[in-house]
């Protein structure tokens, strides 16, 4: 484990170092948010002016070119995000430039790989590899290292949904400790709206470790009051805050950034200029291609050759898994099955919220279902560990997480130096 956390961190520096300023997706605007928490305290509101469709377009066909950086301050259309993130990228922001928040977020991505590993040890400790699989798979999706290399919240929403997986196995497991669950997912209320979908997950868990132990109403109730009340607690001071600077029902401030980003593509617009099948092949291709490797602003995506290489190595994944279905073992216990059905829901919600998200503004970006990265790597490694163990090569399982290290470092040097200005 020590040698994937190793890969990783010198992989994500090299991202931070050699991509160049801003151009990674909304980097500008999330800088912008800890540039004004650092100077004239929290929380920013989100305000006509913060977008500027234009002005974007330019910035981006140009490559953020220097001479274009004047209103670069002004880009600040992430304001409606909750605070936390911003609220610790305080430190890096005053000690130095961009770098350091980038370097914040690999050190926080690191997080989430070792809680990928520490999920699958305790769910499978009969399985060392597949922990190892499924830590390599979180740590060096070459789209994930990208992301985790740049100056976003997403590094540290990543980190708190891996907590509170490992922080869930342990209440279900002992009976105890379900308000550090609360606390964690109350942290998650305040760093990101994509991962809010956690509390469900979090609460179905529950209810089906209940019912498969044949727990008494009484019990689920008081681990629901264990868990809600942090988790609502910590997340009523964001949203009370929201309802008295932007009126009405708005408290998670998603009305009143939908009424700043005006110009912005909006499904509607697009099936009605393509129409809807080609709208639904480009979200399908799209997000596939996204979600392990498009980089910029979605300027450069991988090498279709390598895309087909990914989905064959799905299509082993599979094989795995379906080999494994005769395997016989020891009935799972039911604070197994309530994970399970957590893992799976974290999934499916997560894969909703994008879609919803998608009902409104083109986002075909893969990064918004890497809140279930943990489950999805978890899956993955299950089958290549499955396939493995069936050709009697116990670890070759770990040959998935090799092949995208390699991917990795010819991204590094090969795709990311596109983003420069040419000369």
């Amino acid at each position: 484990m020590g040698i994937v956390l190793a890969v990783y961190l010198a992989l994500g520096v090299g991202y931070a170092l050699r991509t160049p300023p801003w151009q990674n997706p909304d980097e500008p605007a999330h800088y912008n948010y800890v540039a004004q928490v650092a100077e004239s305290g929290c929380c920013p509101v989100i305000e006509a002016g913060d977008w500027d469709q234009d002005y974007l377009s330019t910035l981006t066909a140009s490559k953020f070119d220097p001479a274009l950086l004047d209103g670069l301050a002004g880009v600040q259309y992430e304001d409606h995000q909750p605070p936390l993130y911003y609220l610790i990228g305080i430190l890096p922001y005053q000690a130095g430039d961009l770098l350091g928040l980038r370097l914040l977020s690999v050190s926080l991505g690191a997080g989430a790989v070792i809680c990928a590993y520490t999920v699958g040890r305790l769910l499978l400790p009969d399985r060392a590899a597949l922990a190892l699989i499924a830590a390599g798979v979180v740590a060096f999706v070459p789209q994930r290292v990208a992301l985790m290399a740049s100056a976003n919240n997403d590094a540290l929403a990543e980190l708190i949904v891996g907590l509170a997986l490992v922080a869930l196995i342990h209440a279900l497991k002992t009976g105890r400790r379900f308000w550090l669950v609360g606390l964690i997912v109350g942290a998650g209320f305040l760093t990101k709206i994509t991962i809010y979908g956690l509390a469900g997950a979090v609460g179905i868990a529950v209810l089906v470790e209940a019912w498969a132990a044949r727990q008494s109403l009484r019990t689920v109730i008081a681990r629901g009051l264990w868990i809600g009340a942090p988790a609502l607690g910590l997340g009523a001071i964001w949203w009370a805050r929201n309802l008295i600077i932007y009126g009405g029902t708005d408290f998670l401030a998603l009305a009143a950034h939908d009424a700043v980003v005006i110009g912005q593509l909006r499904t509607a617009d697009l099936i009605a200029q393509v129409g809807t099948a080609a709208y639904w092949q480009s979200a399908l291709t799209t997000t596939f291609q996204s979600f392990w490797g498009q980089f910029g602003w979605m300027a450069l995506p991988l090498d279709g050759r390598i895309d087909a290489g990914i989905g064959v190595g799905l299509l082993l994944a599979l094989i795995g898994a379906l080999l494994m279905l005769p395997e016989r073992r020891p009935p799972a216990q039911a604070w197994q099955i309530g994970v399970y059905a957590g893992l799976i829901a974290l999934v499916a919600i997560t894969a909703a919220q994008m879609v919803y998200y998608n009902l409104t503004f083109v986002q075909f970006q893969g990064r918004y279902l890497y809140p279930a990265l943990i489950p999805l790597a978890l899956a993955l490694a299950y089958g290549w560990d499955g396939l493995a163990r069936r050709v009697r090569l116990p670890w070759a399982g770990l040959i998935a997480p090799a092949v995208f290290v390699g991917l990795n470092l010819f991204v590094l040097w090969r795709v990311i130096p596109g983003l420069e200005i040419a000369p």
